[in-house]
């Protein structure tokens, strides 16, 4: 379980974040809606441990990870983060991208660690691109291989940031499919960040709109399966909470 407590962020002067507080249960995706700028990535990166907050705390499984005086070490929280970017290494092919993130995990059982590539790759439909570089696959292909890459550290937790916001409609469907399995047959706690408000009423078990770094409007429960996305943009983007 993720657990944000009055959580905020300031830059020198300037507050990003200002007393979020949310959660995510094991098991469930969260979608964080909002425009950009609203400090969607931010949150993430908090999140993560990349940033430490300037008041608030983090919670993951119920160990405080994150807070003023505390900040546990990426490596240490079984997080792991695609970015929109996708920060793939370019001088690896496919099974190096996978075998880099195994590396630590396998060292004393190497045949265990070939295994475990190969089922990465073959779930992620990568078998025959095993030996190309990044440069040489698809946009689909490569958010394929963020996705393999990103569960080769065996994370409890997935962080996704816009992660397929370049990708044409039918590639989008089945990564969005992909993602709902990743929850189910998984069991990750996903946070899911997006502008989009189709991509967030399809993914989630919990909706919040972030807008100016402050969380204006939350859908969970009965309310999200019921919720359209007319209502979503009043309530949410276009009018007050």
């Amino acid at each position: 379980m993720i657990e944000i407590i009055g959580l905020s962020k300031k830059i020198g002067q300037q507050s990003v974040l200002e007393d979020i507080t949310l959660s995510a249960e094991e098991g469930s995706l969260l979608a964080i809606l909002g425009p950009s700028g609203s400090g969607k990535t931010s949150l993430l990166r908090l999140i993560a441990g990349f940033d430490r907050p300037s008041q608030g705390e983090i919670r993951l499984s119920g160990r405080t990870v994150s807070s003023p005086t505390l900040l546990v070490p990426p490596a240490r929280r079984q997080v792991s983060m695609i970015f929109q970017s996708l920060a793939l290494w370019p001088h690896l092919t496919v099974e190096g991208n996978i075998e880099f993130v195994m590396d630590g995990r396998y060292r004393d059982n190497r045949q265990r660690g070939r295994k475990e590539r190969d089922r990465l790759l073959s779930m992620m439909h990568l078998e025959p691109y095993r030996t190309r570089y990044p440069g040489e696959l698809s946009g689909g292909e490569r958010q394929r291989l963020a996705i393999a890459r990103a569960l080769a550290s065996d994370p409890e937790y997935l962080l996704m940031d816009e992660p397929f916001s370049n990708l044409d409609d039918l590639l989008k469907e089945e990564l969005l499919q992909m993602t709902l399995s990743l929850k189910g047959e998984n069991g990750l706690t996903i946070v899911y960040v997006t502008h989009n408000i189709d991509e967030a009423l399809f993914l989630a078990d919990r909706i919040a709109v972030l807008r100016a770094g402050r969380i204006i409007k939350m859908w969970e429960g009965e309310a999200v399966k019921n919720l359209s996305r007319e209502e979503v943009l009043q309530k949410g983007f276009r009018g007050e909470p």
